[in-house]
């Protein structure tokens, strides 16, 4: 019978833990038992190759329900898991913790050449601009190539040096009880050289601060939002690397007039009561910096919407164009003189059922309403 500690035990976990549980528990655990952090500590290794063993076998599926049938002997000589073991499944689970004990992210190339930092540029453009288009010239500060040194960062005359402790390498290897540990060398910061006379202009970074003039095309159609990217005009690398990226994010004026939705654009227009009464016709400007008439028929309601068929914003990248929705607000005339509050009202006993059938409809459902209660 095995001896072994249950792995779930060992990961301090349920059975039923999902796998971004056992994951949390594993990168918790080994980082705390790692003999890199716990050195002369017997204990720490034995435990920390337990924690890998048990997170081997239980993040895989199928090594995982295997486990949960068989337990131990499903990784036995002949049982029906094969042998999860501590050997080539180590690399992998380790991996899951080996950025953050050693801080591997963003790792430099020989000579310690870096890529240049990406950069960000918000830009507010008009509606009007979304809609044709245009070619807009930009000026940031940037970091770019230093001349003096051509981006070495020595001095003129003088070039960097191999580091002595890597060897060039950039990482120092570290032998450390069953497996060896490689890491950034201390000594060039991962460079694989040492700059002994540092160039001037660029303290030795290789780049220098300008302001650069930039074209910037922006197609029509864009919306707020949108993100263009210029390949190549971010920061400079440090030492020779390559230069980063330049991303112009846009973002849309608000418009006197209109409302966009998508491709499709709306606007509220008033009108009198008598144009929505009797009917008639009304210009309204279009995004193109035109006009456009639109015919109301006689009796429109308050809040109607009108739509106007490929008036709208073209969609981006191709050759499709929004509508544009007019919607009317019928406008409740004031400061009335005496003479039209007369007329208002001889119309008012003459109207009927027919010339507001909405009001007169709804008002005697509110009058059966009441009735019913009373009842």
């Amino acid at each position: 019978m095995s001896t072994k500690r249950c792995y779930y035990e060992t990961l301090e976990v349920e059975r039923s833990a999902d796998d971004s549980v056992l994951k949390s528990s594993f990168r918790k655990l080994a980082m705390k038992f790692h003999p890199d952090r716990n050195p002369g500590d017997d204990t720490s290794e034995v435990r920390f190759k337990e924690i890998n063993e048990a997170y081997e076998v239980l993040k895989d599926k199928d090594k995982r329900a295997a486990y949960d049938r068989f337990g131990h002997a499903a990784f036995e000589q002949g049982g029906p898991g094969g042998g999860a073991g501590f050997g080539a499944g180590f690399a992998s689970s380790f991996s899951d913790i080996f950025e953050d004990l050693f801080g591997m992210a963003g790792q430099r190339g020989r000579g310690g050449r870096e890529r240049g930092a990406d950069l960000r540029y918000n830009m507010e453009i008009t509606l009007e601009e979304a809609f044709g288009g245009k070619t807009a010239q930009i000026e940031i500060p940037v970091s770019v190539t230093c001349e003096a040194c051509s981006g070495i960062g020595a001095k003129a005359g003088t070039k960097p040096k191999t580091c002595s402790t890597c060897g060039g390498a950039g990482r120092v290897r570290q032998s450390q009880g069953f497996f060896t540990l490689e890491r950034t060398c201390p000594g060039c910061q991962g460079r694989g050289q040492m700059i002994e006379d540092a160039c001037p202009s660029c303290s030795g970074q290789g780049r220098v601060t300008r302001e650069r003039n930039l074209s910037v095309n922006i197609p029509p159609g864009v919306e707020d939002g949108t993100r263009i990217r210029l390949a190549g005009e971010g920061e400079a690398g440090v030492r020779g690397g390559p230069p980063g990226d330049l991303y112009i994010f846009l973002s849309l004026a608000q418009h006197q007039f209109f409302q966009r939705d998508g491709a499709d654009l709306h606007c509220r227009v008033p009108i009198s009561m008598v144009t929505a009464a009797l009917g008639g016709e009304f210009e309204v400007p279009t995004i193109e910096k035109g006009k456009t008439k639109v015919k109301v028929p006689a009796g429109t309601q308050s809040a109607r919407r009108f739509r106007i068929a490929s008036k709208g914003m073209p969609v981006l990248r191709s050759r499709q164009m929004g509508d544009m929705y007019v919607q009317v607000v019928v406008e409740t005339p004031q400061n009335l003189t005496k003479k039209q509050q007369e007329l208002l009202a001889e119309f008012e006993k003459l109207s009927s059922g027919n010339t507001q059938p909405e009001s007169e409809g709804f008002f005697t459902k509110v009058k059966d309403f009441f009735g019913n209660r009373a009842n």
